[in-house]
Formats: C-alpha cells, sequence, structure tokens
C-alpha cells in the first residue's frame, strides 16, 4: 500500500511520545502515512517553517497558532492535546514567586505560550516584566534545562516532563503546576495552514485517528515497558525518570487529554493570557474564524464506526 507522506513538527520531550509510539508501533502506518516526525529547536524554528509550508502539521502549544495568526497567517486549530503538564522551575533560595524580583527567568520565547502563563503568575504577584524581571529566550525544554545548569543568574523557568524531574533531581524544585497556578489552561494540541488542511483533509483525518489511536495505545498497561523504553531511549533519561514521566502523561487530569479533546474553558483561559499579557487582538475574538473541529469530529465518527462494524 502506498503511503501518504505527512510531516509532523513537535518538541523533543516527553509530550512527543504519542508520535513517537505511534511510528514505532506502525499506528500511523496503518491509516495509510508515512508519518515523519520534526523535531523543532523552538517555537519560532516551527512557526516559519510552518508558514513556508516545509513542515505540514504542528503538534505543539496552540498559543503560536494564536501567534501565527496575529502576524496574518492563515492558520486553523484542529484539536486539543494536552494541559501542558508544566511546573514553575525554580532554585532553592526562591521561596515564591516574590523571591524572582530583580532575576533573570529562562524561556523558549517570550512573547508566546508558557512564557505568556508565567508573565501572568508574577503579574499576580505584582511583578512587572522589564522592570521587575527579566526574560532570557534559550529555546526549548532542554535547552531551558541544560541554561540552568549551566548560568547560576538564571534563577527558573517553565519546564514540563521529563525536564522538570530531572530538574527536582538536580535540586530545583516547583512552586506549583501553572494549572494550579493560573487554573485550566489549553496548551497543545495540533494546528495547520487552512490552505493545507482544505486541500489535504484526508491526510488531517487519518493524523488525527492515528493520533488518537496512539494515545489510546500508551495507557495500556501493558504498553507501559515499551512506552518507558521508548522515553529512555528517546530522551536519554534514566529508569525512574522514564516511570515517573510515563505516569504523568496518562494521568487524565494531568497529562495527556482523553482523546486529545480541546478544553474550551482552557482555551478561553489561554485568550485571556494573552490579551492581558499582549493586548486584545480583533483577529482572535472570533474564535469560529479559526478554531476548525470539523475535522477532529469526522475523524473520531470514522473511528466510532469502524469499532461498531468490528
Amino acid at each position: 500500500m502506498a503511503l501518504d507522506r505527512l510531516v509532523v513538527s513537535t518538541f523533543p520531550n516527553a509530550k512527543a511520545l504519542p508520535l513517537w509510539a505511534g511510528v514505532e508501533q506502525g499506528i500511523f502506518t496503518a491509516k495509510g502515512l508515512d508519518l515523519v516526525v520534526h523535531e523543532t529547536g523552538s517555537s519560532r524554528e516551527q512557526r516559519e517553517l510552518l508558514a513556508k509550508g516545509e513542515i505540514d502539521v504542528v503538534q505543539a502549544a496552540l498559543d503560536n497558532a494564536l501567534a501565527m495568526i496575529k502576524a496574518g497567517h492563515d492558520v486553523i486549530i484542529l484539536m486539543g492535546g494536552e494541559g501542558g503538564m508544566n511546573d514553575f522551575i525554580v532554585r532553592k533560595d526562591i521561596r515564591s514567586p516574590r523571591d524572582l524580583k530583580g532575576r533573570i527567568l529562562a524561556v523558549d520565547s517570550p512573547d508566546t505560550a508558557y512564557a505568556l502563563l508565567l508573565r501572568k503568575v508574577l503579574t499576580a504577584h505584582g511583578l512587572q516584566k522589564d522592570k521587575d524581571y527579566q526574560l532570557r529566550a534559550v529555546g526549548n525544554g532542554a535547552k531551558r534545562l541544560r541554561a540552568l545548569a549551566a548560568d547560576p543568574r538564571l534563577a527558573g523557568a517553565i519546564l514540563n516532563p521529563p525536564f522538570s524531574a530531572e530538574a527536582i533531581l538536580a535540586g530545583l524544585h516547583s512552586l506549583g503546576r501553572l494549572d494550579e497556578l493560573v487554573g485550566p489552561y489549553q496548551a497543545g494540541g495540533a494546528f495547520a495552514l487552512r490552505a493545507f488542511a482544505q486541500k489535504s483533509g484526508s491526510l488531517i483525518e487519518r493524523y488525527i485517528q492515528g493520533y488518537v489511536a496512539a494515545l489510546d495505545w500508551l495507557r495500556q498497561s501493558d504498553n507501559a515497558p515499551i512506552a518507558q523504553r521508548l522515553l529512555r531511549e528517546r530522551l536519554a533519561i534514566a529508569d525512574d525518570v522514564a516511570e515517573a514521566t510515563y505516569r504523568q502523561l496518562i494521568d487524565p487530569a494531568f497529562g495527556f487529554a482523553p482523546q486529545a479533546q480541546l478544553n474550551w474553558a482552557g482555551f478561553r483561559a489561554m485568550l485571556d493570557v494573552r490579551s492581558a499579557t499582549e493586548g486584545r487582538d480583533a483577529r482572535l475574538a472570533k474564535t469560529g474564524a479559526y478554531v476548525d473541529e470539523s475535522y477532529y469530529q469526522r475523524a473520531l465518527a470514522q473511528m466510532t464506526n469502524e469499532t461498531s462494524v468490528q
């Protein structure tokens, strides 16, 4: 059977596990896809490559889709994924967000996703960016963890698994999970250029089916050893970190959302965070103009029909 090539960009962290498992276990192949996983070094790179058409789908923080729309790109959000799984990791001398006054924090990009959440947390504690603290863009989670280890001037960063677990084992600590600090938040999901989705709807729907099937596969207890092996191999982490990370990922309250559903309460919170930190933008006011769940709905309907026939 001829396979259709689809390039999906993600960050090389634990949240890429459904893609890694889906490829290795032949889940995407069963959907007729030759899935190529592009591992990005930063959200800026990811946005630029999507705009150029060098990648087809982004599976990452949906706030980056909003940033692209704000910049004039015609992007649509296809499905949810997870709420971020993020911890506010800081050095031992930091006991409260207020202790970050006069300090420097590591971020991926200062104007998107978790950096905006970080700014919201600090604003709630009376701290303003540039006036009371500085942000330094260093790149993805692995780079933020390395930057914290290399530069003692960096006081903290938002980190997700496995980097959050590694940071804590290295002597840093967490001020709390972001969903505890700011409430529900729609973090990860899938988005693409509207033109590509309209032209390649079948590929999008088969990708969604494969991704949801990969999530189901990960949650089956018999597959835990394989999933943890993938985490160890892909992320070069120890057995105990891999096991703890896997448990976080499959936790329906903290990890991957069941069937990658979009959390609308979390999505509205994401819009509110962007408005509070970056100002309101009329292009983001009507969510129906850029959130298109029709691909997701058709994909899941077909999966349901296939299951009922079996």
